[in-house]
């Protein structure tokens, strides 16, 4: 499921009166490919400097309050580089910056795809991947942004607007064969500082239980990028479906981070996070400390992924690919799995897209067996962005040594995790054998013909089917009571299964339970309440 608003431009069209023959289209750009993507670079927006008495200020200080615009209309063809920056000259003494733009929607033939256009801004520190410039970004979900010391338009960051180059970012990801109009406009208001702004950032320890499994949902959105949703409605909705903890994700921005402490408290964790929108797939980085930016201007062919992986897992954070079959533009993930430390295999309301993310985890599972490699764990988030979404729906069930950010990053890193559609489904599930026992995410060493028990507990999925899944494929199914309350055992040895991982299904529409078919293949299912990580059975001896 994939619900980002990225994919839902709302921009308004360039104005009819906007002549694509003015000065701005006659600009010339420079097309520059780097460690990141193709960029294209126009010429610079300059404005008089204040001490030039041909700008009308003839005291060289214009008056606090001051304001001069600028706007450029222009044209970029159908195969425009995925980012195209507008250099902004900005003079001493500005204490606001305010940009709206506009793009036109052509009429496109059935099937092919009219114009979309992203925005953000980088300031006087430069455009450099990965580097200190960045200011903000709202994508496509508004059409104008406002900067200063004291404020900013959520996406962006409040800071003084310094002396200086700075670039307007736009984000072409979609040109109409016929091409793109646009209009940039900027203002520039003059006068001192306001008050620096100072954030409140949410602190990394809640009140916990110690040792215990712990409830949140890793992938949430705000009015920060394109939710609609407020910070306090988010915290609140989390609340409301009983989680311990989440994870603020807001698309391409840490604009957020800084509000979140006032939302936070004793009986709630809020982790600081991003979802880093790149044109070949999404991926949340959670656990960042709290203003850490990571950039996302880069594709599969850049090689920049596994650079911006390291700078998370450095700053102890994971690496979490997103909604990996989200069938919107640029949102299928094209970077394989060698970089992530989890990956999101269920995502919002169940859909086919998560059946088929399951079932590339579990290939997966057994690539990590075979080879002897590490292996990587499954998550489950909402991505909720506004009404109706569901916080919560699903969230990661986390075994960590207490409610803190580095704590259950760990227990998140290590597998030590399940999957539920709410908090009123619980499950207990273990595996016994010579003697020991291992949990969700554990390994249990036993001789290859030890007998070992399987045990699942199961709560609040009425008339749900129990599913054991091996690398062999699923080896045994039953059905919970009315209530929704069952345990099932079963038994089986290293030799015969490599892991076992639980699945515990709705029923179908018509009310059965679900079966596949006589080879064993395409299953046939209701929809996901409950998943676990494998347990591991590695022979001795």
């Amino acid at each position: 499921m994939c619900t980002d608003g990225y994919c839902e431009h709302n921009a308004a069209p360039l104005p009819e009166s906007a002549d694509p023959s003015a000065a701005g289209l006659s600009r010339r750009g420079v097309l520059t490919v780097g460690a990141a993507t193709a960029a294209l670079t126009l010429g610079p927006m300059t404005f008089a400097h204040a001490a030039d008495k041909s700008d009308g200020f003839a005291s060289g200080t214009p008056a606090d309050g001051t304001q001069v615009s600028q706007t450029i209309t222009g044209h970029l063809e159908t195969g425009a580089a995925d980012f195209v920056y507008l250099p902004v000259v900005i003079p001493a003494g500005v204490k606001q910056i305010d940009v709206s733009y506009s793009y036109d929607h052509p009429a496109v033939t059935a099937g092919d795809k009219t114009n979309s256009c992203d925005i953000g801004v980088f300031d006087e520190r430069g455009i450099a991947l990965g580097g200190p410039g960045f200011r903000g970004w709202s994508g496509g979900f508004r059409t104008a942004f406002s900067i200063s010391a004291s404020e900013a338009t959520p996406g962006y960051l409040p800071g003084p607007v310094n002396k200086g180059t700075w670039h307007i970012a736009l984000g072409p990801y979609q040109v109409a064969q016929v091409g793109m109009n646009y209009q940039v406009q900027v203002t520039l208001t003059y006068g001192k500082p306001g008050t620096p702004f100072v954030p409140n950032y949410p602190p990394t320890r809640a009140k916990g239980r110690g040792r215990s499994w712990y409830r949140g949902d890793c992938h949430l959105h705000t009015v920060y990028s394109d939710g609609k949703r407020l910070p306090g409605e988010v915290a609140a909705g989390a609340r409301a479906a009983k989680l311990d903890f989440m994870v603020s994700t807001d698309h391409n921005t840490s604009s957020s981070h800084g509000v979140w402490g006032q939302y936070a408290g004793p009986d709630l964790l809020i982790i600081t996070g991003e979802e880093i929108t790149t044109r070949n797939g999404h991926w949340v980085a959670m656990g960042l400390p709290a203003g850490e930016w990571i950039d996302w201007r880069y594709r599969n062919r850049d090689d920049a992924f596994p650079r911006f992986a390291r700078e998370v897992r450095k700053h102890g954070g994971l690496v979490a690919p997103a909604h990996m079959y989200c069938a919107y533009v640029a949102c299928q993930w094209k970077f394989g799995f060698d970089d992530a430390d989890v990956t999101e295999v269920w995502t919002g309301p169940w859909t086919y897209d998560d059946e088929h993310a399951v079932s590339t985890w579990d290939q997966k599972l057994g690539e990590a067996v075979r080879s002897g490699k590490r292996w990587l764990p499954a998550v489950g988030n909402s991505d909720a962005h506004s009404e109706p979404q569901v916080i919560g729906l699903p969230h990661n069930v986390v075994y960590a040594d207490d409610l803190r950010t580095d704590a259950l990053m760990d227990g998140l890193r290590a597998g030590r995790t399940w999957i539920a559609e709410s908090s009123a489904v619980t499950l207990d599930f273990t595996v016994t054998g010579a003697g020991k026992q291992a949990g969700v995410g554990e390994t249990l060493k036993a001789s290859a013909q030890a007998p070992v028990d399987v045990r699942l507990e199961v709560h609040g999925v009425p008339n749900g089917t129990v599913r054991l899944i091996t690398d062999e494929g699923q080896m045994f199914q039953q059905s919970l009571d009315a209530a929704g309350d069952g345990v099932v055992v079963w038994r089986t040895t290293p030799s015969l299964a490599a892991y076992v991982r639980a699945e515990v299904r709705h029923p179908m529409a018509d009310g059965t339970p679900g079966q596949g078919n006589t080879m064993g293949d395409a299953l046939l299912f209701g929809p996901m309440a409950a998943l676990t990580n494998p347990v591991f059975l590695k022979e001795t001896g």
